[in-house]
Parts: C-alpha cells; structure tokens; sequence
C-alpha cells in the first residue's frame, strides 16, 4: 500500500469536493476543449495562452475551436468558471496544472520540445509546491520523467510528497460525432504511484470515460505513439496497394471493401492524397528519433512515413495525366481544389496533404483554386490566399475538380453536372456519372 501524504489527500479532497483550481496551459484544439469540459463540470479554470489573437477572441467571447460547444463555451465564461489569461503568475493559484502545448519536429525531423519547456519552466518559477501537474502534449517515451522530473526537482518541488507528475495523452480526433473528450477513454501514468492515482482521480471526476492506470509516464508516452503510428503504418499499406491496383486496373476501394467482410483479423483503411493533422505525420518521427538514442532501427515505421510522404506527388502525376487524355493544352490549366483541411468536416489544415499537393501544381505552373466552406483564409508557400465560393462558373471553367477533401456541405451534384474532368482521391460518397471522372 502507497503511503499517502498530508498534499495528496488534501489535493484528493479538493478533487473530489470539485474547489481545486485547474490551469490549462495552451488553449489549442487540445486545450480548449479540455478546459471547457473541466469548467462544465464547475471547477475553476484558468486557461494560460501566449497567443494575442486566441485571447482576444475568448476576450470578445468568440469560439475558435470547431469542437467545442458554443453554449458551453458561453456558459463557462458567463459563470466565470473560465477564465483566459496570459499572465503566468497565475499559476500559483492553480491545485492542478495540465500542459496542453504544441510538439512539433524540426526540419529534420527531430523533437522540438521548446513549448513543453516554456511550460515547465513557467511551472517551476511560479506554481505551488502542492500541485498536480500533468503532461497532455505527444512526446516520446522518457520526457515526463527526463525533462519535467528534473526542472521541477531542480527548483525542490518533492516529487510525491506534495507534487506530483503524471502524464496522460491526449486523444483529440476533430471532427469525429462520437467520440469527444467527455468520453473518449483516458490512460494516465504517474511518476509515483501517487502521482497516478491522484491523475486518475481527477480525470474521473471531470470525463465520462474510463480512465486507465499504467506502470509509468513512459509505457503511456510510448502508448500514444503506437496509437498514431499504427495508424500511419496501414494507411501506408493501402496507399502503397492503391499505386498496384491503379496499374493492374483493379478498383482497391472494392478490395478494401471486401476485405472488410471478414469478423475478425482485419480492420479497414483507407487510401487519401496523403496524412495530415498535427499527429500521425509528426507522432512516427518521434518515435524513429528515440529509437535512434538506443542505437535501433525503425525501417517499416521510416518506410510508411516515406510512403505517405510520396501520395502528394503521385497524385499530381495522375492528375496530369488525366489533363492530357486527349487534350491540346495551349495555356495552363486551371484546377479548382476541393478541401484544404486534412480531412473531412473540419477546419483544421496543419499538415494536410493539400499544402504538398498545391506546391506541386504551382512547379508545373497550373492556376488552381481551393474551396474550402470550413476555412476562409489559409497561409501557403509564405503568403495568404482566400478560399473561394463554389459556383457553377468556377466549375465550368477549370479544366480539373481534385477532390482532396470529401465535406459532407460541397454541392458534388453541381460539381457531377459542370465539370469538365473529376479527380477524386477520397471515394466521395456520391454517384458521380460525369464522363471523365477519375478515382484514386
């Protein structure tokens, strides 16, 4: 039996009687959410963002956040359970901290931890010793205890006895009707075994899901990876089994299909113009690095991420291919984009597929046009385009509809009906009878 401390069963207490004070640090599309479901469960929140334009827009009551519920959004504010503030000295108000940052790679492809560190540094010079804090932000196997443990031992945090580290990754899937963060299972692994029950405490206070306890912050890290790298590898597969089914003249979403039937053994992917969001092409690369730290090879999971990288390029190839069936070109072609957002029905583009496509379309000198009705505008190649209206005179006259993104609110019978060649790289679910439609 774990021997419990004076911090831990008040933090416990407070917990469970819902008066402890939550800091979020990062109100993304991780962040946010997650506040808005703790201050919905009536703890006080108090959201810590460096970003002017984000805290502007909580100022003036305005969601950013496609997932998050305006009215409890509204509420949350109206109630004054949240509050949004980029004033870090507000933290050594907060009983529980939870680092919601961005992990990116660099150009080369290694972590770059600098917001984690932000955090935890923040963490270090202004919080309460008797904390829980916990780390949501993706990372490989070891950074919890690695890099927090030491910046918050460094400054005599006692680790267990008054503060505690944990971490539990996030599982946000924008977009996704069924599975929100109220009810998307959680896994949380602690420093200490008291780290870990007061993480586990908290989470079932404030989610309607299980919550899932593991060994450490190390095994449920490395869970996370799996998760996306999973995901990453077999998309891989069907993309690289669509490039033989296209040259042996066999309909692959037909073979998936019937795959499919089978109850056990396999479980459906699917083909696309490539991956996007901010996890499965970013989640593998951490992997790859770690295992390069302990002098390993990763050769399927580096084979996967090479494979998805190239579905950009094959589909502009195919793309061009099908601009030249027949036809004499004497300027360029015009090509009207379907979907800027890495997939469908939300309005989120970090790392879609489309930004890779649209690079190559301008080396070959094409006009294009993107239409998007979840996005307005979008950075590009170091400036900002707009989206455009879809209308029948934009259809008419483009040469080609690339279908790169399949929203459900995209008139496809008008596109069926006007366009001249389609291109669809998603298996849209609709009829299309036009003469020249093409499908990935």
């Amino acid at each position: 039996m774990h021997s419990l401390t004076e911090a831990y069963e008040l933090l416990l207490k407070k917990i469970k009687w819902n008066t402890a004070t939550i800091g979020v640090i990062g109100l993304g599309y991780v962040g946010l959410p997650l506040a808005m479901q703790i201050a919905n469960n009536k703890f006080k929140v108090i959201g810590f963002e460096k970003d002017l334009n984000k805290l502007k827009a909580i100022e003036n009551k305005v969601c950013y956040i496609q997932d998050v519920n305006a009215e409890q959004f509204l509420t949350s504010i109206h109630n004054k359970y949240f509050v949004a503030t980029d004033d870090f000295h507000l933290l050594q108000v907060a009983d529980i901290i939870i680092i919601c940052v961005p992990t990116p790679t660099d150009k080369s492809g290694n972590p770059d931890l600098i917001y984690v560190l932000q955090a935890i540094t923040a963490i270090a010079e202004h919080a309460s010793e008797n904390c829980l804090v916990i780390l949501e932000s993706t990372t490989y196997p070891g950074t919890t205890q690695e890099v927090l443990l030491p910046i918050l031992d460094k400054a005599n945090f006692k680790i267990g006895v008054s503060c505690f580290i944990a971490f539990s990754p996030e599982r946000i899937d924008p977009g996704n009707p069924q599975y929100k963060t109220f009810n998307t299972p959680r896994i949380v692994g602690g420093v200490t075994q008291n780290c870990t029950e007061l993480a586990k405490s908290f989470y079932k206070q404030v989610l309607e899901s299980e919550v899932y306890s593991v060994s450490s912050p190390a095994v449920a890290e490395m869970e996370k990876l799996l998760e996306n790298t999973f995901r990453n590898v077999n998309i891989a597969l069907v993309n690289e089994l669509t490039m033989l089914c296209h040259k042996l003249n066999i309909n692959v979403w037909e073979v998936i299909d019937a795959a499919a039937t089978k109850p056990y053994g396999y479980m459906a992917f699917y083909p696309g113009p490539g991956v996007g969001g901010h996890c499965i092409p970013i989640d593998p690369k951490y992997l790859v690095w770690k295992a390069k730290q302990v002098s390993i090879d990763m050769p399927l999971i580096q084979c996967a991420d090479e494979i998805n990288n190239r579905m950009p390029k094959y589909i502009v190839d195919r793309l061009n291919h099908y601009l030249e069936d027949g036809q004499q070109r004497i300027k360029p072609p015009h090509i009207t984009v379907i979907g800027l957002a890495y997939k469908k029905n939300i309005d989120d583009y970090r790392e879609s597929p489309t930004l890779s496509i649209l690079t190559d379309i301008n080396k070959l000198h094409y006009h294009w046009s993107v239409v998007d009705p979840n996005i307005c505008t979008f950075s590009f190649s170091h400036q900002t385009y707009n989206t455009v209206p879809l209308t029948e005179l934009l259809i008419s006259s483009s040469d080609c509809v690339l279908i790169l993104t399949n929203h459900d609110n995209i008139d496809y019978q008008m596109i069926d009906k006007h366009a001249k060649c389609i291109f669809d790289t998603r298996n849209t679910d609709y009829p299309f009878t036009n003469a020249r439609y093409y499908r990935l």
